[in-house]
């Protein structure tokens, strides 16, 4: 199946095309400015250290997305999910984590409503 045509970056005055909505410069600004200026405050405190360490070790154990692989289809992971939100009283024990690639990541939050819908 053909690919998509690339589309303008959508920050301003960038010229370059991308498959997604900003390019790999502009991706990474974007991102940094949601986490400043966007993002929940005391959703930034429950990321610190430990939860990295947390990933990484979860996305080592779990190195195919867990979703994908049910399907029979293997796919790397690109994310590790909380099943029961932080916000609504989640942990980061291993049995509320799930291991997804970035598409399943996304679809899982687009069906909650959250960041990219109205909630």
């Amino acid at each position: 199946m053909p690919r998509r045509p690339k589309r303008p970056c959508s920050y301003p005055g960038c010229p370059n095309l991308t498959d997604g909505r900003f390019c790999e410069e502009h991706a990474k600004v974007e991102a940094k400015r949601y986490e400043r200026y966007e993002r929940d405050p005391a959703t930034k405190r429950r990321y610190g250290r430990a939860w990295k360490r947390i990933r990484d070790s979860y996305a080592a154990a779990h190195p195919l997305c867990e979703v994908c692989l049910e399907k029979g289809v293997y796919t790397p992971t690109e994310e590790i999910h909380h099943m029961k939100p932080l916000s609504q009283g989640g942990t980061h024990d291993r049995k509320n984590l799930k291991a997804l690639c970035k598409a399943c990541h996304a679809r899982i939050h687009a069906e909650h409503g959250d960041r990219w819908h109205n909630k």
